[in-house]
């Protein structure tokens, strides 16, 4: 929750103090990062709470409230991952890019939350439903309910919601991995290789939150169609808490492993004097012309310590 919570903070942080991070592609790693910190903020810190007095504290409709807005964040998440996936895709198999399109990513995150509350909402409604899982302490979707309506939703969700998104994943991900080769075999150009960083941190966090999430579908599974009281109710809180770490590893996937936000990471948190050897291109140009505006002002400052002649500007014409 903690850690959660702190991690993608910092990312909305670097978002909103650097401009250079907001591309397209990096719109839907911001939907990510927030569908994980509403897990911290709306979830978590109900099922923390319960731990500590060993029991369910909120009643049937907090239980409600609390298996809904779990389900709903992790499905964003996970259909956040495939558009994507897709927009890798598209882009790298076309080789004259167009100019930067913010419309197509931002419709992919409306469409990702609609999509989400599409499939989390009938539970509320009647269609199966949310009640307590594994120690008593958190709540999801009634795995163990033996009902035609329970099993139905159950498979529903699990197709639309796990495997059409994970065969995009694989789908997408495969046609690139092949192109890559088949490219890196004739050139790399300093663009093509930005590209495969891109591509390889987004094969990473998608492979991180499937190892996170595949042993809790694999449980619930288990606990819909297996033999009752196979799962035992401490087997089933480490999968809850291994699905919840999801929360803390992509906002260190995205710091780490993409250049920008590693770059924008360390402006934010370092001195002034550091800032032209790390900012991007758009932050050290405006860093720059500061300077040269400063040495500018004072006939002094003309001479460069490099032995560069820095000449002032032009005259204006009236």
């Amino acid at each position: 929750m903690v850690f959660g919570f702190l991690n993608n903070l910092l990312v909305l942080v670097l978002f909103c103090r650097f401009k250079t991070l907001r591309t397209p592609v990096n719109m839907l790693l911001l939907n990510i990062s927030v569908s994980d910190m509403l897990v911290c903020v709306c979830g978590t810190t109900l099922s923390f709470a319960s731990s500590l007095r060993t029991r369910w504290m909120y009643g049937r409709h907090g239980c409600m409230w609390y298996g809904f807005v779990n389900s709903c964040f992790g499905v964003v998440s996970l259909v956040s991952l495939a558009a994507l996936s897709y927009d890798r895709y598209s882009t790298l198999l076309v080789y004259n890019k167009r100019a930067a399109d913010y419309r197509k990513p931002l419709l992919a995150v409306g469409g990702s939350w609609l999509y989400s509350v599409a499939w989390t909402v009938p539970p509320l409604l009647g269609w199966s439903s949310y009640g307590l899982e594994g120690a008593g302490t958190s709540c999801s979707v009634t795995w163990t309910q033996r009902t035609t309506a329970s099993h139905s939703y159950i498979i529903c969700l699990f197709v639309f919601c796990l495997g059409l998104p994970v065969l995009a994943m694989v789908y997408c991900y495969g046609r690139l991995l092949h192109a890559v080769r088949q490219v890196g075999r004739v050139r790399r150009t300093a663009a093509r290789r930005r590209e495969f960083h891109i591509l390889f941190m987004v094969v990473t966090t998608v492979t991180c939150y499937l190892l996170c999430w595949m042993p809790y579908g694999v449980v619930a599974m288990m606990a819909t169609f297996g033999r009752p009281g196979a799962i035992s109710p401490v087997a089933s809180v480490v999968p809850s808490i291994l699905a919840k770490s999801s929360t803390v590893i992509n906002p260190l996937i995205y710091i780490l492993m993409n250049k920008q936000f590693y770059r924008c990471f360390l402006i934010l948190f370092h001195c002034e004097h550091q800032l032209t050897e790390t900012a991007p291109p758009s932050v050290v140009s405006r860093t720059t012309a500061l300077k040269l505006r400063r040495r500018h002002s004072s006939p002094l400052h003309l001479e460069g310590t490099s032995g560069d002649q820095l000449r002032p500007d032009p005259p204006t014409p009236v």
